[in-house]
């Protein structure tokens, strides 16, 4: 018996990667909106063409537009399609680092992994649906975010908004180790520590100085401390800035945060401790400030349900559909399966260097990838 991956027209990989590459050749940093709503551009008028209602959110602080494209059949709650247009990569790697090439089955580019190919994929499960004169049973609503890379501090009032209003959510984050998807995600907490001394000439009144870099070195070594694998908690001091000139004993630090957990109560219990952090020295003041970025989620009823009909739906083509159990990676995800949306993440193409200066995608996981979303977005009711 045929099945509806013979069915005509056929779902082409050639034709996936050309329009991915389409995308990461506008490239489009978090931080440049002009860049980015070049890609909202792209992705708008794509999306118009498949007859999607558009409605387009300008951007704020500094970053690109919103994107919701929703179809123009169904009521009710329906799905929601999560994807962003933002990368990690500055604008001209893709001349010098990061060149877009092929090497046998990986593809190179900048954000190819993380995540347009993702976002594409999406794109075209839709257009392959509507190409075969079929539509989904529920509506659909894609949201293209400017800035996740970034937290989506602009969009995720939104997200949760058009998250309330729908019975699934699926996210075109990249897959993983092979034939995985995300059904659990850490939570992410951001904090900024300041530490204020007292400056003074380091060689004719060093004893006069409190070195503000001095008590953050001594704050780096609690908070790194509160790292514990076993409980499923990381701490990471990723930024650190202070210091006037080497002759001044510094009267001004600072240090940016990055903590991870992968449930609620270690999300509350390390929120605490990292706002209750006191000067460890004499004659400093030291400030926290910050809190949980996005919220964590376990794998629960209604994933573990949507993910079983995933795992059917990628049998049909003969392959085997499995999930990371845990991953410390944050995605527009969190929201929604914090608001208890059914919540499917990773979807997009497999790959690996995300971030990275080798950041690519295998070009044989579009089929599957796209195959899988197509039906999901076909099947789901």
């Amino acid at each position: 018996m045929d099945t509806p991956l013979k069915n005509e027209p056929k779902i082409d990989p050639d034709e996936i990667l050309g329009g991915i590459v389409e995308w990461i050749e506008i490239e489009s940093p978090s931080h440049d909106a002009g860049a980015v709503n070049r890609m909202v551009d792209k992705v708008e008028g794509q999306m118009s063409g498949l007859g999607m209602k558009i409605e387009r959110t300008p951007g704020r602080d500094g970053f690109g537009d919103i994107l919701e494209c929703r179809t123009p059949w169904g009521e009710g709650p329906g799905i929601l399609v999560l994807a962003h247009l933002d990368t990690v990569h500055p604008i001209g790697m893709i001349e010098k680092d990061l060149k877009v090439r092929r090497e046998g089955d990986s593809v190179f580019g900048p954000g190819i992994y993380d995540m347009k190919s993702g976002g594409y994929i999406a794109y075209y499960a839709m257009r392959h649906l509507i190409r075969q004169g079929k539509r989904s049973k529920l509506p659909v609503t894609f949201l293209f975010i400017p800035e996740e890379e970034v937290g989506s501090p602009t969009s995720r009032a939104q997200i949760e908004r058009a998250a309330r209003g729908h019975k699934y959510c699926l996210v075109m984050e990249p897959g993983r180790d092979g034939d995985r998807v995300v059904t659990s995600r850490k939570g992410v907490g951001r904090f900024v520590m300041t530490v204020k001394g007292r400056a003074s000439h380091a060689g004719v009144r060093h004893e006069d100085g409190r070195s503000a870099i001095l008590e953050l070195a001594r704050q780096i070594v609690r908070i790194e401390a509160m790292t514990d694998y076993a409980r499923g908690i990381t701490v990471n001091v990723g930024l650190v800035n202070g210091g006037s000139g080497v002759n001044v004993v510094p009267a001004e630090a600072t240090a940016e945060i990055d903590l991870r957990v992968p449930d609620p109560a270690l999300a509350e219990e390390m929120t605490t401790r990292m706002l209750a952090l006191g000067p460890i020295g004499v004659d400093v003041e030291v400030a926290i400030e910050g809190g949980m970025n996005r919220p964590p989620y376990r794998k629960d009823a209604g994933i573990e349900a949507l993910f079983q009909k995933a795992r059917a739906i990628y049998a049909e083509i003969g392959k085997e559909l499995n999930d990371v159990p845990l991953t410390g990676g944050g995605s527009d995800g969190n929201f929604t399966a914090a608001l208890g949306i059914p919540t499917l993440d990773g979807l997009g193409a497999d790959g690996k260097g995300a971030h990275a200066a080798y950041e690519q995608i295998y070009y044989s996981s579009l089929l599957s990838r796209t195959y899988l979303a197509a039906r999901l977005l076909e099947t789901l009711e």
